[in-house]
């Protein structure tokens, strides 16, 4: 191999590099200020996730949806980025409620905490909150007459260890190439929802359903939903038979 002859990279490649220089870039810009105050106060995501979240919801077509709103750090950092996007987007935040110990973030109940939040950084009027499980019936139709016709741009998932499930329960409402933003990946033996999150993660990638374009912060998976681009493989190598 000759080492002055330039390394050819694939798309992927060139994405995973593109989006590190987003970070560095964005650190020189107000929002990274903003968004270190966000972290502080409302999330424990690493700020680069927030950047990338901020990014996201700025560039991306079609509606946002986050799965596990806590008291609403990654849901303001969304909220931002469509607002700095000058277009209007969807904005759905689906959160079960409960209460969390936490010395930083600490909380009795959840959602009354993240609604007074969203209305402190004044985007509460840009969210719809979608109170219950992911899973549940209830809340599916919920999000899907919140939705309408529009598909999901950037998924955010940081709820419980089931990855997969969630991501089975709207998968059909997902634009081909849209981001991920998946929580819990890697971390501490102390988590337990590394295992299983990872595990789910590790099996949509080995199907093509996922695109991986690196991790963040201290535990957040990052990539692109790819699922149409798997099926009409699937039907293609039916075809061949």
């Amino acid at each position: 191999m000759n080492p002055e002859e330039p390394i050819a990279l694939t798309g992927s490649e060139n994405e995973c590099l593109n989006l590190m220089h987003t970070v560095m870039a964005y650190r020189h810009e107000p929002i990274n200020s903003k968004l270190m105050k966000i972290r502080h106060k409302y999330s424990m995501l690493h700020v680069d996730v927030l950047i990338l979240i901020y990014h996201f919801a700025k560039l991306c077509s079609g509606a946002i949806l986050e799965i596990g709103a806590f008291v609403g750090g990654a849901t303001i950092a969304a909220a931002l980025g469509v607002r700095d996007s000058g277009q209007e987007k969807k904005l759905i935040a689906v959160e079960a409620g409960g209460s969390v110990k936490h010395k930083r973030l600490g909380t009795r109940n959840i959602l009354r905490d993240l609604e007074r939040n969203l209305a402190k950084e004044r985007v509460g009027n840009m969210v719809t909150l979608v109170e219950g499980h992911s899973f549940k019936t209830a809340t599916m139709s919920a999000v899907r007459q919140a939705l309408g016709s529009d598909q999901v741009g950037l998924l955010i998932l940081d709820a419980d260890a089931a990855k997969r499930r969630d991501i089975d329960c709207y998968r059909d409402k997902f634009a081909e190439g849209s981001w991920i933003v998946i929580d819990d990946i890697f971390g501490t033996d102390a988590n337990e929802k590394i295992t299983p999150s990872r595990a789910d993660v590790d099996a949509l990638l080995a199907e093509g359903l996922l695109e991986p374009l690196g991790f963040y912060g201290w535990s957040t998976w990052v990539g692109r939903w790819r699922g149409e681009q798997h099926e009409a493989a699937e039907a293609q190598a039916k075809l061949s038979f």
